[in-house]
């Protein structure tokens, strides 16, 4: 039987210089989001959008979102199929469209992961397992983008 599961964040908006929102200019995008018993996530806007570079934007957490999603259902079908990953990368590559009324969307994510094995492994197969890991990711299917992979396998002939 199907399960849901429900997940909570709180989010507090930290910057306010004095004035609040009294003009567009007049703030910081500044914000903690706190997940229970976690680490706080600093976050603010894409510099883009007048945001601190130094802080983590909702657009990366998306990107980085699906890349781990992705990554855990590998891994996931890896072991199932008994195939031993000691290494798994991934350089996602996001792009985002503004339109014209101000907002925005998204009109790809690149998922680019290298997936070093413990023996070699026929790309096909490898192929097939990062399909079937982003039919079943959760992420990528509540997007309403094209998630595309550009998968590699590599092997590694002997323990690091």
């Amino acid at each position: 039987m199907p399960q849901t599961h429900t997940y909570a964040t709180h989010l507090t908006w930290t910057g306010n210089r004095g004035t609040g929102t009294s003009n567009y200019r007049a703030y910081d995008r500044a914000h903690e989001i706190r997940l229970a018993d976690k680490p706080a996530l600093f976050c603010s806007a894409d510099p883009a959008f007048r945001g601190d570079p130094t802080r983590h934007n909702p657009e990366e957490l998306l990107v980085a979102s699906l890349s781990s999603c992705h990554m855990l259902w590998l891994l996931h079908l890896a072991a199932d199929a008994g195939l031993v990953v000691v290494e798994y990368v991934d350089d996602a590559h996001g792009t985002m469209e503004e339109t014209t009324d101000g907002g925005g969307h998204f009109t790809e994510v690149i998922l680019r992961p290298t997936v070093t094995t413990a023996s070699e492994v026929e790309p096909a197969r490898m192929d097939e397992l990062h399909e079937r890991a982003h039919s079943l990711c959760y992420i990528a299917r509540s997007v309403n983008f094209p998630v595309r992979c550009e998968a590699r396998v590599r092997y590694r002939s002997s323990p690091r």
